[in-house]
């Protein structure tokens, strides 16, 4: 086995890195991880059953449609309702809803022209193929799928497509963990990255954010042992007093990550402050068209006034404590009761990559034995 890269994730290999980690421990630590795919390991594999009890951890952000805020689906709303735009989004976003609890799927059983796609490459076709309706891609992504947005967006540029337009609820990663990280009230000692995240950024932001937080950050993956070497590493880091940044998944993260996708996402946005559900406004943490591409942004061709508000007392959902690691899913009192995956109070709870849903499908504690790692 080696423990340079990560290129494992059998049982055996798992128990061997938590024998050492069980070396090294000599105090308390809360670790957090901030993907929701490494969220469903840890839960699903009952990771967490193998690390000492000096060890917590605690469950970070997740996804891009947990952390939209409602004031982003309230826009999209006004504009299938008031300006008879044709709205077009991935599935998961369908259940998410606006400000007044209505999910998305319900204007579309109403009657207003609300399509589903698979790729944002799928609106230009669309597109193209009714020149006389207006559309609007609910674009909802972090860096990994907006370099995705801008190569839609130039080749609709190409293509001379006038009628297609993206409301941006674009975020990046880096500035979102240093807003958590700093708030005293997380109590966070250490930080797992996303490794698909960093395969676009690199490593060169976490060494920044690692700094300016003043905490380890440890890049990993999503196999369970991925996770536990990154936990290792995160450890090692600071049993040693060390705020820094390391690679434990370099199989998938090259220090320079994708230069190409760079280039194209920075080439189209620019950062921006962002207001994230639950947490509220956090600066430089968004993405929006640059001046050179506005004609292609849903905000100004459509006079849109978004809400640049915190949110987070909107709802009875307590999701944005649970996002910053200031409480557990389970302790909420709606968790498991009147909030479910069939009746969700928020996003957490819709999508597979929220903590909620999560751990509603696959802790061991309420919901029967966590699976076995093959």
């Amino acid at each position: 086995m080696k423990l340079n890269d990560g290129t494992f994730s059998s049982q055996d290999e798992v128990e061997i890195i938590a024998e050492r980690i069980c070396r090294i421990i000599d105090r308390k630590w809360r670790i957090m991880e901030v993907c929701g795919g490494q969220t469903r390991s840890i839960v699903k594999y009952n990771v967490e059953a193998l690390l000492p009890p000096q060890i917590e951890l605690v469950h970070g952000p997740g996804c891009p449609v947990c952390v939209t805020p409602s004031v982003v689906i309230d826009d999209a709303v006004s504009l299938v309702k008031n300006r008879g735009v044709t709205l077009l989004t991935f599935g998961d976003m369908m259940r998410v809803p606006d400000s007044g609890g209505k999910p998305l799927s319900d204007y579309r059983a109403g009657g207003n022209s609300v399509k589903i796609i698979y790729s944002p490459l799928d609106a230009l076709d669309f597109a193209a193929a009714d020149t006389g309706r207006e559309f609007v891609i609910l674009a909802v992504g972090f860096e990994t799928t907006a370099p995705l947005y801008a190569f839609a967006i130039t080749e609709a540029r190409k293509r001379k497509i006038r009628n297609l337009s993206f409301l941006s609820s674009l975020y990046t990663v880096p500035a979102a963990i240093g807003a958590i990280a700093s708030d005293s009230e997380s109590r966070i000692d250490g930080i797992l990255a996303a490794g698909h995240v960093c395969s676009i950024t690199g490593e060169r932001e976490y060494e920044i954010l690692s700094r300016k937080i003043n905490k380890p950050v440890v890049i990993t993956g999503f196999e369970p042992a991925d996770i536990m070497l990154g936990i290792y590493v995160c450890l090692k880091l600071l049993q040693c007093g060390m705020a820094t940044s390391k690679n434990a998944y370099r199989r998938a993260v090259a220090k320079e990550g994708n230069i190409k996708a760079r280039q194209i996402m920075y080439e189209v946005f620019e950062s921006c402050d962002s207001v994230w559900h639950g947490i509220g406004l956090i600066p430089e943490s968004g993405l929006r068209l640059k001046k050179e591409y506005e004609q292609f942004d849903a905000a100004k061709r459509f006079s849109l006034k978004t809400a640049k508000m915190d949110d987070k007392n909107r709802f009875i959902c307590p999701a944005g404590e649970i996002m910053q690691g200031k409480m557990q899913a389970g302790q909420c009192k709606y968790f498991g009761k009147q909030c479910t995956p069939e009746t969700p109070l928020g996003a957490a709870m819709i999508t597979a990559e929220g903590v909620c849903s999560i751990l509603y499908n696959y802790s061991s504690v309420k919901y029967g034995k966590a699976a076995v790692i093959r």
